[in-house]
């Protein structure tokens, strides 16, 4: 498949970040704030180093190109880019605060919830075409969602919250096109920073002393924040916001799954049952598509 690079991308990505609690974990004595105001600090700096550093040609390009668009179309890669890191502030801060102040499994919860939305969002505003198996899909994932906010709705309402700001990211950068994915990423998260930084002086805590926090922090900025994002821009690419969106649900599929076999955390019958419909429903959205690599590697061992 010529497109299997862009998909792939999109799987390390997801991969990724289900294993995100092997590296918070380790400091999980520190305010979730705290590590995600030097997380996005972290990742602002070290992008503006490596642009400047080795990317200054593909940033004179990106200007270039944004200089020479027309004056609506300016408008609206600003609006794109702007919004992008708006989306990715609200995403962020509601995460942090939904696992400090609700619970732990409203933030599990809102990375199911989130491929709906996305595919929903994609379908009504990018007009992406969805066949019957992938309608049958996200019917599967509505009801894995639904068994495991069951008896909770509060759960499920600042669920919505987190995964509606990250799927409007997705669908908003998939129209987000001709400019260099890093320098995108750069500006994005620079200007997430610069939001954040206001809230800095009031809301952290003590400067952290310890190196493991600098060491995991860095982990964190590079490994599960500047790689996946990336990657998960360059999926965009090529890949529409609806199945890149359902690929998310392997983020917290590993997440529950390091959840029982690591940190052997109880799980009900209905929790194992949710979480083996909605990984059904990914192999269903993406039938079609594994059909294809099927039908490729048949005609090679031929």
């Amino acid at each position: 498949m010529k497109d299997a690079k862009y998909y792939l991308a999109a799987i390390v990505a997801y991969t990724t970040w289900g294993f995100f609690s092997l590296v918070l974990k380790p400091i999980h004595a520190y305010a979730s704030l705290d590590i995600l105001f030097y997380r996005v600090f972290s990742c602002a700096i070290l992008m503006l180093l490596i642009t400047v550093l080795f990317k200054r040609a593909a940033l004179r390009q990106t200007i270039k190109a944004f200089t020479r668009l027309p004056k609506n179309e300016k408008r609206r890669t600003a609006l794109l880019n702007i919004g992008g890191s708006v989306f990715l502030c609200i995403n962020w801060f509601s995460f942090i605060y939904v696992m400090n102040h609700v619970s732990v499994k409203a933030t599990s919860l809102a990375y199911l919830v989130c491929p709906i939305l996305t595919t929903l969002l994609a379908y009504f505003l990018l007009r992406e075409k969805l066949n019957k198996f992938q309608w049958i899909a996200i019917g599967l994932s509505v009801t894995g969602c639904i068994l495991l906010s069951y008896a909770n709705i509060i759960d499920m309402f600042y669920s919505m919250i987190i995964g509606l700001s990250y799927a409007s990211y997705l669908v908003s950068q998939r129209r987000n096109t001709g400019f260099d994915k890093f320098i995108t990423l750069t500006f994005h998260i620079v200007l997430s920073a610069i939001m954040l930084l206001p809230f800095y002086p009031q809301f952290s805590g003590p400067v952290p002393t310890e190196f493991k926090f600098y060491m995991y922090i860095e982990v964190i900025a590079v490994a599960f924040t500047i790689i996946p994002l990336f990657l998960n821009l360059y999926a965009l690419k090529r890949v529409n916001s609806s199945t890149v969106g359902m690929l998310l649900n392997i983020n917290p599929i590993i997440a529950f799954m390091l959840a029982n076999l690591v940190y052997h955390e109880q799980m009900s019958f209905l929790q194992v049952a949710s979480y083996g419909i909605i990984f059904i429903s990914v192999i269903v959205f993406n039938a079609h598509h594994i059909a294809k690599v099927r039908q490729v590697n048949m005609s090679f061992s031929k």
